[in-house]
């Protein structure tokens, strides 16, 4: 018999069938959960961040990123102590679902699809642009880039359909490569580093070189920064695949946020700093391509390390196609979205409707972007899918930043871990994830995109009013946050 729960919404509680056939397996340990982590992020140090160069100058990008590095730092602080408390699948739609009931857990599940599906399609974007120029300058190969779009999403769709073991042995393998060729950048790009370099970005009338657009500059360059570390909370939806959330996830994401803290500010001032210069960087979607002319020359080498450079691209989608078939997984197994598409495979035990219906969404999104100048005219297709699949992260630290202070308040709840940062972390970072969810307006180019975010918003929660809260399933993340609710 359906069990009518508070505030409107309608569950059910399904037999055993329903749940074995959307059964998960278990296999991460505290290094696969780093390097899911890290990989999701690794590819903002090779492409997308290098935008911000022409919004807010090398200084301007600078403070910019330091004002996200407190944003992401208070986030990972904070959702270490709420994942291991409520290890579920659902992340950052659990914990808000726990705290704001059903639509504030759907809301925040909505943003963390926007962010998840339209990030790789900014990353498959960035991949093309890298591949096409390495194919191009060495063989003389002019391949569409949709066509290889297409490729890279078969390819890395199947490989997570394979199996969770290939899928996180894979991302340690090349989390660690795209390191290492971040480490060889690094190192490489020491001897050629010049300020006028850094510095080359023309200054508007009446401003410096520092910051060549003035405070506009730096809020503008806000959802650039953010690609430095978009994507680590994502290590949340990894709990029921993981042997010891409890004990592994703190540990993963504040080794994780660590890692990418530091990787940030070596990309930012040895890629802009040595030649072509900020001005040049800032403009090119293959930013590392550049560096690596630069320090190679523009010979084979540079074409090797370039092709190497694509790991890390790789690595991010990789991890990230691994996070929205988890988030459309647990939203749907919860009825949120149709139940059809939190069905497992019966052998290999991972989501493959919710991988492939992921994909294709992601791919059409990248398509019309790039084949609709009518509407969004000659903008940068990466930059248009950049500024969408921010929008949509800042809603959820806003919404996770809210929910952790509201769940702070439940006494009873076991907490294996808890944040050193306390309420104050969490208020700084949904602070700062709210300052940057208004000035994603301000670049007037990027606009459409965003209008097209909150139509999905639109849309999708009409649909939960009118049809899908009627049809709950009492979810292992439903269960636990009526529970709560009953206990506080």
């Amino acid at each position: 018999m359906p069990e009518k729960a508070p505030r409107g919404v309608t569950y059910s509680a399904p037999d055993e069938a329903y749940f074995e056939a959307r059964g998960l397996r278990r296999f991460a340990g505290v290094w696969s959960l780093w390097a899911l982590g890290v990989g999701a992020v690794i590819s903002g140090d090779f492409f997308g961040w290098n935008f911000g160069l022409l919004s807010g100058g090398f200084g301007g990008l600078l403070v910019a990123t330091v004002i996200v590095a407190l944003m992401y730092i208070g986030l990972c602080f904070s959702i270490a102590e709420l994942s291991p408390a409520l290890p579920h699948t659902g992340g950052a739609y659990s914990f808000a679902r726990t705290a704001f009931g059903p639509w504030g857990g759907f809301l925040t599940g909505l943003a963390e699809s926007i962010e998840y599906v339209l990030t790789p399609a900014v990353i498959v974007v960035g991949i093309g642009g890298y591949v096409g120029t390495i194919l191009e300058s060495s063989f003389g190969l002019v391949i569409p880039a949709p066509l290889m779009w297409a490729a890279f999403y078969a390819l890395f769709v199947g490989v997570n359909i394979a199996g969770v073991e290939l899928t996180f042995r894979l991302t340690v393998a090349i989390t660690i490569v795209a390191l290492l060729v971040l480490v060889v950048f690094w190192i490489g790009a020491i001897p050629h580093f010049r300020w006028e370099h850094a510095l080359s970005v023309a200054p508007a009338p009446g401003q410096s070189i520092w910051f060549p657009n003035g405070i506009a500059g730096i809020t503008a360059s806000l959802p650039f920064a953010v690609w430095f570390y978009l994507a680590i909370e994502q290590l949340p939806l990894a709990a029921e695949e993981s042997h010891n959330p409890k004990r592994d996830m703190p540990r993963g994401l504040l080794w994780g946020i660590a890692t990418l803290i530091v990787a940030s500010f070596l990309t930012l001032f040895l890629n802009a700093g040595i030649p072509p210069g900020a001005a040049l960087v800032g403009a090119s979607e293959e930013p590392l391509f550049l560096a690596f002319r630069t320090i190679f020359g523009p010979g084979a080498g540079a074409t090797t390390l370039a092709l190497a450079a694509v790991a890390g691209l790789v690595a991010s989608f990789h991890a990230i196609i691994y996070a929205y078939g988890r988030n459309i997984y647990s939203l749907s197994r919860a009825g949120y979205f149709p139940t059809w598409m939190s069905r497992t495979h019966a052998t290999r035990k991972t989501p493959h409707v919710a991988l492939l219906i992921g994909a294709v969404v992601g791919y059409v999104v990248a398509l019309a972007i790039e084949y609709g100048q009518a509407f969004f005219g000659d903008v940068p297709v990466g930059g248009v899918l950049l500024n969408m699949a921010v929008f949509g992260a800042v809603i959820a630290y806003i919404m996770q930043m809210a929910a952790y202070l509201r769940i702070k308040s439940i006494a009873g709840l076991e907490r294996p871990y808890v944040s050193p940062l306390g309420r104050s972390g969490a208020v700084v970072a949904g602070a700062i994830a709210a300052l940057t969810l208004v000035f994603l307006f301000v670049n007037p180019d990027y606009r459409p995109g965003i209008y097209g975010v909150t139509i999905w918003f639109a849309v999708s929660l009409g649909y939960f009013a009118f049809y899908a809260r009627h049809r709950m399933i009492l979810s292992p993340e439903e269960e636990f946050a009526l529970q709560a609710v009953t206990d506080t």
